[in-house]
Order: C-alpha cells, then structure tokens, then sequence
C-alpha cells in the first residue's frame, strides 16, 4: 500500500485531530512512553493535539502527517527547529508514531528520512531527540544513523504509571 507523507507547518490540522488522537492512545495502548500513562484519558491527549495544533499553525512546528492509500493515518512526527539565535541550526524530534497495525514494515525507517529531509530543507545540521532506554525506538533511530549520547535514569514514569524509567537521549548531524 502506497504511502502519503504530508508536512503541516503554518495551517490548521483540525480536521485530522480524531484520527491524531486514535494514533496517539494506539502507541500509548501498546506501552509507548510517549508522554502519557494508560488508562489513556482521550481529553487530556485531544488538549495535547489542540496545542500542537496552534504550534503548528503558528510556524512553531512541523507536523508530519503519514496517510495510507485509505486516507488513514498511520505515523506522525514532529520537528520542532530551535528558535534561539545560537540554535538556529538545529531542530528537535518529537513523538515519533506508528501505528501498531504498522510497525515492522519499514514505515519508521521512511518517517526518519522523511524528518532527515525536512531538517535539510530548513537548513538545519543537528538534530536531537530523546526515547525510552531500551524501547524499540533505540533500535529504529541508531538504524537511521543517531548516535546515543547517554541515559538518564528515572526521568519519566512508565506508560503504566507504576515505576521509573530511563531516557535514552540522542543526536544526529546532518552536515
């Protein structure tokens, strides 16, 4: 099935919020630690979108947005440049997803190129983003060449909200 990557910067995505917010409980259903613990509660994840949205609409962020042939959302991420005059060289990733019905397939892989060329179009040379230690994550984005700098212990509370857990972080340069 042919897949449709599309950048948001500078316009509403609104209408895509539904189908964000499905994407999203998906990876957090599935123990991403992506920000949220489960039970998921589905406001708190639509006021999440509601401000990438104005992000988004604001030239703060861009928003990748990956559809399959069905129109439906399958991966998102974003790219947040730094706005600071001695950072202007470099971007954060955030909240790379996939949906689950599509991990394996090689759809991480095209989302971290796709972010590799909308950082390049931005003239940005660094990227940096940070994951859970250990998570399938890892593995995906030392594939796509980021280079591990360590690991900080306890940072963030499991996707199931019972214990502590490392954050790995990362960089990639682009030059």
């Amino acid at each position: 099935m042919t897949l449709q990557f599309r950048w948001y910067v500078g316009q509403a995505v609104t209408p895509l919020l539904p189908a964000l917010s499905d994407l999203l409980a998906d990876a957090v259903a599935a123990g991403a630690s992506i920000g949220f613990v489960w039970p998921v509660d589905m406001a708190e994840i639509t006021a999440y979108w509601l401000g990438v949205d104005a992000d988004v609409q604001a030239g703060k962020k861009h928003l990748l947005v990956v559809f399959d042939g069905a129109q439906r959302v399958v991966a998102t991420a974003q790219l947040e440049p730094a706005a600071k005059a001695n950072g202007r060289h470099r971007a954060e990733v955030q909240k790379v997803i996939v949906h689950t019905s599509r991990r394996g397939q090689g759809v991480g892989t095209q989302v971290m190129q796709a972010v590799d060329a909308q950082a390049r179009l931005l003239q940005r040379s660094l990227l940096v983003l940070d994951t859970r230690a250990g998570d399938a994550g890892e593995r995906l984005y030392q594939a796509a060449g980021w280079v591990k700098v360590g690991e900080l212990p306890g940072y963030a509370i499991s996707p199931d909200n019972l214990h502590h857990e490392a954050t790995a972080f990362y960089y990639k340069r682009l030059d």
